[in-house]
């Protein structure tokens, strides 16, 4: 008797059926789990422990130079980008006009010491004549007493030494005068010294031209600003740290900075401050739900070999809240 093969609904034989199920589970099964698999190495490694992750922008001490007088840039040497140190020339004003009155008070300034010396002479002089004028009195009131001079030598003698004590009092007022005159020339000099001190603009600190404002042969007014410095020998880098993690933070903790324009080179920071205050989070943080949380400000300070990192940089920053934690080769960014 011959048998025929049991055939399933659709004509298929049910033995290849079965075969070819099987083969789409174990498809199926692969398929997730190299899904699966994929999924974990797409997944970013969150920090290791005792490494407290956060990010900012990098800041620094940026100092607007402004003149103090209107003049006319004769000079400058500004170059945006080179570094200049404290104390170092940048902007010269024309000050042709200052020399010109510095030259004037110099002809007055002779004038009133001359001034000085001559009276100081004549109320020499004078003096020696009131001494001379009261000895002679004295001899009069003597001689008188023993009646052998007239009254009216004595009256004589009287009005000397009140002429004489008259002369020494003008000359006494005059040599005051002259004195107050010269001493307020000499303030107008100090004062023309100091104006000529402002027409040359220095750098207040060592920095980096950041921005420069001004050309030669242009004029500059009080208060107009010439050029913008900044501090790039100590950055700093904002962040702000959740209420929960705050309390792993301390002052002077080790951290490590990376930006994008460096992404294999790690700068070395520490802590410096941190807020006393919370606020909400800056609205420069991209999502709502975050800007809604209250924070605190940690500020670090950031090492700057050469002075590459430059202020607005976006920064990541990982800070070591364990002291026994290692610094692990490669730091990432947690989701």
């Amino acid at each position: 008797m011959r048998h025929l093969p049991c055939r399933g609904l659709s004509g298929r034989p049910v033995g290849r059926m079965m075969n070819q199920t099987r083969w789409t589970l174990v498809a199926l099964v692969l398929l997730a789990t190299g899904g699966y698999l994929a999924f974990l190495g797409w997944q970013p490694p969150s920090p290791p422990r005792g490494i407290l992750y956060a990010s900012g922008r990098i800041e620094a001490t940026e100092v607007r130079l402004a003149a103090e007088l209107s003049g006319r840039v004769v000079d400058s040497r500004l170059r945006e980008g080179q570094p200049v140190d404290k104390g170092s020339e940048l902007i010269r004003l024309d000050d042709s006009l200052l020399r010109l009155e510095e030259a004037e008070l110099a002809a007055r300034l002779a004038a009133a010491e001359h001034a000085v010396t001559r009276v100081e002479v004549m109320l020499d002089t004078a003096r020696h004549h009131l001494a001379n004028a009261e000895t002679e009195l004295e001899r009069s009131r003597r001689l008188r007493r023993g009646g052998s001079l007239p009254q009216q030598q004595l009256e004589r003698s009287e009005d000397r030494l009140r002429e004489a004590q008259g002369e020494v009092d003008i000359l006494e007022a005059q040599r005051a005068e002259a004195i107050a005159h010269h001493e307020a020339l000499q303030q107008q000099r100090a004062q023309l010294a100091n104006q000529r001190d402002k027409t040359v603009l220095r750098s207040p600190l060592e920095a980096t031209v950041l921005t420069k404002a001004i050309e030669v042969g242009e004029v500059v007014t009080p208060g107009q600003t010439v050029a913008v410095l900044v501090d790039l020998a100590r950055p700093r880098l904002k962040l702000y740290i959740d209420e929960r993690s705050l309390g792993k933070v301390r002052l002077r903790a080790p951290a490590r900075v990376r930006v994008d324009a460096f992404p294999d080179r790690y700068f070395e920071a520490e802590v410096t401050a941190i807020d006393s205050q919370a606020q909400f989070t800056p609205r420069d943080v991209h999502l709502p739900r975050e800007r809604a949380r209250t924070v605190f400000g940690v500020t670090l300070q950031v090492a700057n070999p050469n002075g590459i990192l430059k202020p607005g940089m976006p920064a990541d920053a990982w800070i070591r809240w364990q002291n026994e934690a290692p610094w692990p080769a490669t730091l990432v960014v947690p989701p």
